[in-house]
This record gives C-alpha cells, sequence and structure tokens, in this order.
C-alpha cells in the first residue's frame, strides 16, 4: 500500500504547502543554490523590464520540492504583476481555462504546475494564446458553431513539470526560457535550513542545520519538513535550540538514517539483498514482497537510491551496488573482490 512518508519530496497536505509559502524566498537575490540558473533568469527578468515587455514564457523543469512554484511567485514579484496558479490535471475544460486567460491583464504571470498532465485539447487551446496572445472560442455545435476569436493581453505562462521529456514537442517550442533545477548539495540546504529557522523564530546552530541538511536528500522541501519535526522535538525533549546532538536523535525517532534513508529505503535494499540475493529483481516481484504499489517504489524509492549509486537498474531487473551493503553493514556477495569494496 501506499504510504505518507517524510522524506518524500511531494507536498504531503494543504497544511504543508501554506506553512511552505511562509518560508518562500520573496526575490532571487534571498534565493539559495542554482546559481547559473539564477544568473539567467536574473538576466531575463532585468531585460524584459528594460523593454518593458513580458518576460519569454518560461519552463521550469526537475525534481519535485527543488522550487519550481518558489520561482514562479518570484519572477511575479520582480516584475511587480499578478499571478494565477493552477495545474494540469485541474484544467478538464477549455472553458476553465478561457476564464482563467481573459482575466488576465498585461504582464501578468500564469503558473501551471504539472503541466505534463494537461488534456491535449487544453494544451492545443493554449497555442494560439502563447503565440498570438488570442484565443479562438468555438460556441454551439453541429451546424450552428461558431467561432469567436477572443484577443488577450500579453502574459507570461510559467510551467512547471517533473517529467520535461513527456512534453509534446509544439507546447515545450512555444517556451523561450528553459530552467533545470538540480538537487542541492549539502551546504546550500544548511544555509536553507538557518534562513527557515530564523523565520520560524527557531535557534539552531550550524551543526545542527547541517545534520539536518545532510538528511535532506539534496531537496529543500524535505529540509523544511526535517527542521518542523526536529523543532517539535527540541521544544519537547530539549531546550528548544537545535543542535547536532537533538538533531540526530530527532531524525532517529523518525527513522531518517545519516543518508536520508527511511524505512521503506531500507526494507527495499534489505529485500533485494536478503532475498534475492542482491538481484537482479524485478520491480513486479519488490512491490508484491514489499506490499507496496509499483508506482510508489519507481516514482518515490528508486530515484534517490539510483542516484546515490545503491541500485542499478538492468535489463533483468534491479540490482544491489556495494553502497547498499556498506549502509546496512551487510556482507559482501561471496566471491566480491574486497579490494573493490577497500
Amino acid at each position: 500500500m501506499s504510504r505518507v512518508r517524510l522524506v518524500s519530496p511531494d507536498l504531503i497536505s494543504k497544511e504543508e504547502e501554506s506553512f511552505n509559502q511562509t518560508l518562500r524566498p520573496p526575490t532571487l537575490e534571498e534565493w539559495v543554490g542554482q546559481k547559473k540558473m539564477v544568473e539567467k533568469l536574473s538576466i531575463a527578468l532585468q531585460a524584459a523590464k528594460q523593454r518593458g515587455d513580458p518576460l519569454e514564457h518560461v519552463l521550469f523543469y526537475g525534481p519535485p520540492g527543488l522550487g519550481k512554484t518558489t520561482l514562479a511567485y518570484i519572477i511575479a514579484n520582480a516584475i511587480g504583476s499578478k499571478i494565477t496558479t493552477t495545474s494540469g490535471p485541474a484544467l478538464e475544460r477549455t472553458g476553465d481555462l478561457m476564464g482563467i486567460l481573459t482575466n488576465l491583464g498585461a504582464g501578468d504571470i500564469l503558473f501551471i504546475d504539472e503541466i505534463h498532465r494537461l488534456p491535449i485539447n487544453i494544451e492545443e487551446f493554449l497555442y494560439p494564446a502563447m503565440e498570438d496572445f488570442k484565443v479562438d472560442f468555438v460556441l454551439d455545435k453541429g451546424m450552428y458553431a461558431r467561432t469567436i476569436n477572443v484577443p488577450l493581453k500579453k502574459f507570461t505562462l510559467a510551467g512547471a513539470t517533473t517529467r520535461a521529456g513527456t512534453l509534446s514537442a509544439p507546447l515545450r517550442n512555444r517556451f523561450g526560457l528553459f530552467f533545470h533545477l538540480e538537487f542541492y548539495n549539502a551546504d546550500e540546504l544548511r544555509q536553507i535550513v538557518r534562513r527557515s529557522a530564523r523565520i520560524l523564530e527557531t535557534q539552531v546552530d550550524d551543526a545542527g542545520a547541517a545534520e539536518i541538511a545532510r538528511r535532506a536528500r539534496g531537496t529543500p522541501r524535505i529540509a523544511n519538513r526535517l527542521l518542523r519535526r526536529v523543532r517539535d522535538f527540541a521544544e519537547v525533549k530539549a531546550s528548544g535550540a537545535i543542535t547536532a546532538a537533538i538533531a540526530r536523535e530527532a531524525l532517529k525517532l523518525e527513522g531518517v538514517d545519516e543518508m536520508g534513508l527511511d524505512d521503506l529505503d531500507r526494507n527495499f535494499l534489505s529485500t533485494i539483498i536478503r532475498l534475492y540475493n542482491g538481484g537482479p529483481v524485478g520491480v513486479e516481484a519488490l512491490s508484491a514482497t514489499l506490499n507496496e504499489e509499483v508506482d510508489t517504489l519507481v516514482d518515490m524509492v528508486e530515484p534517490f537510491l539510483l542516484q546515490q549509486g545503491f541500485i542499478s537498474r538492468t535489463k533483468s531487473g534491479r540490482k544491489a551496488n556495494e553502497p547498499a551493503y556498506r549502509h546496512l553493514n551487510l556482507p559482501l556477495p561471496s566471491g566480491t573482490p574486497q579490494t573493490l569494496f577497500d
């Protein structure tokens, strides 16, 4: 079955989304990390403002929890315009999108999250809106059908996706700016934790912030979530201040180890090693053994384990690598040269 995970990069609840809004940096000057992306976006914004033009349509792509939504709000703040937010799955009828587009003012931002999930009819309706700032709206049906051409004010479409490769070529080609967000390093996440702690009026020393950062799987959203859990622990079990020792104790209680792995991650690795002799094993077999949905394993568990080198995907299935044995303190497969792992 699918479960709620503390180290999942996806949002867990509306309450968390509301909480995260208070922690978002309002400007690029306060943004931490992604230096090349920030520099290129800053230049594009300044150039658009100097010309008095709206920013080109912009696509943010990368893993969840890295700040794609935050960047859309930063753009709106920098331009001084209104932002309207929606998501691909929420737009089912052209009438829904028509209402949004006609209410946009000059220079406004339309932010569509999960834009790769737009229905094809909505996507095709967007093409003339993005390219010519007009839409053709069909009234009635059959012999009574007539088309009304509706002009729009020049706006900026900001799209966000975790799967840029699934976007259709016609939609992708209508974006002028493309920004890929990458995972953050431990020092950048430490800075983010320190900044969030100041906003939350929580005392955290540098070592405590570093302990949280190293378990955050390269993702600011996870770092802020872990900070909340550690803050609660510190307020109840200690003086309220977060130190390295307090952070380690709190996250140990939550089941998050020093590499950011939780119980499901460790069970996944342990199952491959103990029950399937290190693999290769198919994901369907792992799903049945762990009683977890295949999509959960593929989308929420495997990406980080692959990134860290704990597992490999082969034609025959998933295979555990040397770091997985090391991390779980399990003996290496028989016949493995020790020199490879020393």
